[in-house]
């Protein structure tokens, strides 16, 4: 058996109507990830709809209601193997509406390429969605200066872009020595998957050859065991078996463990008995693995989706309340202390309070704009202070971060999305 690539996740980024789609069909195209006959069928549909020249971005939108909007609401995900890696792309929209599925878009990124038109230059969202990913962690990012063909492959203008784009990332506190900026068309295919012709002057990459210098990230096997519960089944013959991703620390049969808040709120430890994955036992399990686990000591009604289990020596964190920094993204008015919305983190929806709005800070650079705001509306970035309902797992993102992250949902909407920085334990 072949032995599997690497896998990661590639989220595509920038403001809406900066070929974001075009570049990620084309990317999926020229290296025969898509068809002739599929392309074919899409330019079809383009022309049917009314939206001639939309076909790469059709590979990537395949929901109708965005064919004939034209724009991307939901995240996309596609495969896309170089002899490298096993890339699963997210195409994330740059579109106001839909920054919330950006961010949980972004969140299970390793790496960004951060699309910005040579016609247009930075826009707003350009900057939100650099913050965004300087925020939530994205180690990686490439920037990939699109629409070449539209600025006649002007070497000035690609080095205009380049030069507003460092002084951007300087701003908030991303290296740009760091950051490859490449020169591409997804229209015509400049420099995506062949090297173009067009640009003598141009000396960097291809984007597939870029995706290929991408590190991997490393598995965090060295951080506390962290496990969210997705599910509980009672198996005959077995008993108990809780099934759930490990997100952080490796879990080994024979291992003493404690699952919280647990339905007592104080936790329930037993010891691992058996792990399997993909219906074979397996003697231990690392982050990215999906697992159904058995446990001695603990019963179906003592445990429930949302609990998370950790090594007895070190415990999930239970919080009594906790400090985050949030984007609001769909409020119907404005949020307010007292606001009491559903929050999703990781597998847990509990209900919590907004007990203090600390600031407001620019969502371009992160600097303070006002302390104590009386309102937080869509766009505002802010720290507060949250308060749950009942007894919740989450962590510092310092501490760790792939438990931190949340999302606000209140009827039906993803209110705002954020990450806890500090917390205190119950």
């Amino acid at each position: 058996m072949a032995k599997e690539k690497p896998h990661m996740n590639l989220v595509f980024i920038g403001h809406v109507d900066h070929g974001k789609s075009t570049l990620v069909g084309r990317l999926l195209f020229d290296s025969g990830n898509v068809s002739e006959t599929e392309l074919r069928k899409l330019k079809e549909l383009a022309h049917s709809l009314g939206k001639a020249g939309f076909e790469f971005a059709f590979v990537m939108d395949n929901l109708k209601e965005e064919r004939e909007r034209g724009v991307t609401i939901d995240l996309s995900h596609q495969k896309f193997v170089t002899d490298k890696y096993e890339f699963t792309i997210i195409d994330a929209p740059g579109h106001k509406d839909f920054i919330k599925n950006m961010i949980t878009g972004t969140s299970q990124a390793d790496a960004a390429v951060l699309v910005v038109a040579a016609t247009d230059g930075i826009m707003e969202q350009t900057k939100e969605h650099l913050f965004l990913c300087k925020t939530l962690g994205v180690k990686q990012l490439i920037v990939g200066i699109n629409k070449m063909d539209a600025v006649k492959y002007s070497q000035d203008k690609y080095n205009a872009v380049k030069k507003d784009m460092e002084t951007l990332m300087k701003r908030v506190g991303i290296n740009p020595e760091k950051v490859p900026f490449l020169a591409i068309s997804g229209w015509e295919g400049d420099n995506v998957v062949k090297k173009s012709t067009n640009m003598p002057w141009y000396n960097g990459k291809t984007l597939v050859e870029q995706m290929n210098e991408l590190t991997q990230p490393e598995k965090p096997t060295n951080l506390p065991l962290r496990l969210p519960i997705q599910d509980v089944y009672n198996i005959t013959g077995i008993g108990v078996v809780p099934v759930g991703r490990v997100e952080t620390g490796i879990m080994k049969v024979g291992d003493k463990i404690i699952i919280v808040p647990g339905r007592e709120g104080k936790g329930v430890e037993g010891e691992v008995k058996s792990i399997e994955m993909h219906h074979e036992q397996v003697q231990q399990a690392e982050p990215g693995d999906n697992i159904g686990f058995n446990v001695r000591g603990i019963g179906k009604k003592d445990i429930a989706r949302g609990d998370v289990l950790g090594h007895v020596d070190s415990p999930p964190t239970i919080a009594k309340e906790f400090t985050a920094q949030i984007i609001v993204l769909n409020h119907p008015t404005v949020l307010t202390v007292g606001y009491t919305p559903v929050f999703h983190i990781h597998t847990a929806q509990v209900a919590c309070t907004f007990t203090e709005l600390t600031k407001q800070v620019d969502p371009a650079s992160g600097a303070t704009i006002k302390e104590k705001p009386d309102m937080l509306k869509n766009g505002d970035v802010a720290f507060v202070k949250i308060t749950p309902t009942k007894p919740v797992v989450i962590e510092k993102k310092a501490d760790i971060p792939d438990l931190s992250s949340f999302a606000v949902r209140d009827a039906g909407n993803t209110v705002a999305a954020g990450v806890c920085i500090d917390l205190v334990k119950k």
